[in-house]
């Protein structure tokens, strides 16, 4: 068959066509821009301020699905047969303000307004599936919005109240209708479109990658772009090729195989969130820590390991849980230890047109015991300065296996082999663990950026173990208020 030449989304209430584009095209800009719908704003450019929050609904496992994503740092290719939805189209059942709205006028949300219909897009994602948010589920979908004029406080008002101006308005209503047209854009052909030496490829299917990449095997793959993206906003970098790969649902599911929770390499970090902590809920704190609602709903959990960052969040944890990777080459498929796809700084064990498939990870035992800490400048929508994973199998009081691997301290995620070495066969003691971190020295000699100096690295990675012991013994409230 041959490749459909351009995209069609719903906008708003309206389809558009586009034809000429190409991998370096982002949503904000064709929306500010080309739409004229300039309510939608450029505040950071990186996807961490939250000023250019959009809805994007697209067809899944569960039928029609809304989620908040930065506009800044969307590509606009990826937005094939969706419905954007920006804060123009809000309106209540009367064609006033819409709840969301409301409430924000009620309570004086709106300090200097430029970040205010970022914040109301975000509010509309909780709202749709919450209209009587906790405060806990309030402060979790704002973490990716930044107020300049620390207006959190009413902003938080208004949305403990938004329930009560409506639970429902046209768009909801209209759900049916827009899922039925999105389904019928829906034909399983790849995508090529282009535009000035810019190419984008979405493939019709898993195979199709597979296809296209043994043909193009230095294609970038893109998945969530939310490293991409700052290539192209900050450091105006070109893509000559890309495939664009987030539409792949075959590559979405998180299920649980017997003993082994198999997570598609496009799982999103939002879409894997509830079946990954029913079964590792020591993540919980440390999940809900990675980026803001709009990150975690573009990011790809395959993404983040792919591209190899030393501080990525997902690696230390997941190798201190003994995670693997299905790599995937044409049609042959090859299994390694998530450890070892890490080779070096920038570099990873992924063969000329091969993609990482799935993560697996097999079931928590019952005698070890897991963390997992992030460490940042700032406490929400912060990269981590130091990350880390523990998993210490205890029998009879004595350490009988023990995996440590930390993030941030060195070119590439790694496992502390010296300091496993020193707590295995040994008790399990506060002394233990104290006495072991000193190997941490002989695992790691990491460095000073803006993020955090060595000495405060090393110290924190030794500290970590320290509260590890506490927590253990169920010492956790002051540790969790002070960090």
């Amino acid at each position: 068959m041959a490749p459909r030449r351009m995209i069609r989304f719903l906008l708003n209430d309206r389809p558009v066509t586009l034809s000429d584009l190409g991998a370096n095209d982002m949503l904000l800009d064709h929306l500010r821009l080309d739409q004229r719908l300039r309510g939608t704003k450029e505040g950071c450019a990186e996807g961490d301020c939250g000023a250019c929050t959009v809805l994007v609904g697209r067809m899944g496992a569960d039928g029609l699905v809304y989620e908040p994503v930065n506009a800044c740092i969307r590509p606009l290719v990826t937005v094939d047969t969706c419905h954007v939805v920006t804060v123009e189209h809000l309106r209540g059942q009367d064609g006033g303000l819409h709840p969301v709205q409301q409430a924000m006028v009620d309570h004086h949300g709106a300090q200097c307004g430029f970040c205010t219909p970022g914040i109301v897009m975000a509010l509309y994602a909780l709202w749709m599936e919450v209209p009587h948010p906790t405060g806990a589920q309030v402060e979790r979908a704002l973490q990716g919005n930044l107020c300049r004029c620390t207006g959190y406080a009413p902003i938080i008002r208004a949305a403990l109240s938004m329930g009560d101006h409506g639970t429902t308005d046209p768009l909801l209503e209209e759900r049916t209708e827009v899922a039925d047209t999105l389904r019928g854009w829906q034909d399983g052909t790849r995508v090529e479109v282009a535009k000035a030496g810019s190419r984008a490829i979405l493939p019709a299917s898993v195979d199709d990658l597979a296809a296209i990449l043994t043909e193009h095997p230095d294609a970038r793959i893109v998945a969530g772009a939310t490293d991409v993206g700052l290539w192209i906003t900050k450091f105006l970098r070109d893509l000559p090729l890309a495939v664009f790969i987030s539409h792949l649902d075959e590559l979405r599911a998180t299920t649980l195989h017997g003993d082994t929770l198999q997570i598609g390499a496009l799982a999103s970090y939002e879409s894997a969130r509830a079946p990954l902590l029913a079964e590792y809920p020591h993540l919980a704190r440390y999940w809900d820590r990675i980026a803001g609602w709009q990150v975690r709903s573009m990011g790809t959990i395959g993404g983040n390991i792919a591209n190899g960052s030393p501080i990525g969040d997902t690696p230390p944890p997941f190798i201190a849980m003994g995670a693997r990777l299905v790599l995937r080459q044409g049609a042959t498929r090859r299994e390694i230890a998530l450890e070892d796809y890490f080779l070096d700084y920038g570099k990873q064990d992924r063969r000329p047109g091969e993609f990482v498939e799935t993560i697996l990870l097999p079931k928590a035992a019952p005698d070890t015991l897991h963390a997992a800490y992030k460490l940042s400048k700032r406490r929400d929508e912060d990269i981590s300065s130091v990350a880390a994973g523990f998993a210490i199998t205890v029998a009879d009081g004595m350490i009988t296996d023990a995996r440590l691997a930390f993030g941030g301290m060195a070119a590439t995620p790694k496992r502390a082999s010296q300091t496993e070495a020193a707590l295995t066969g040994q008790p399990f003691t506060l002394e233990t663990l104290q006495a072991a971190a000193e190997a941490l020295a002989k695992d790691f000699t990491p460095l000073t950026d803006m993020r955090a100096s060595a000495a405060y690295r090393m110290t924190a990675a030794r500290n970590l173990l320290t509260r590890f012991w506490h927590e253990t013994q169920g010492t956790t409230a002051t540790l969790e208020e002070a960090v």
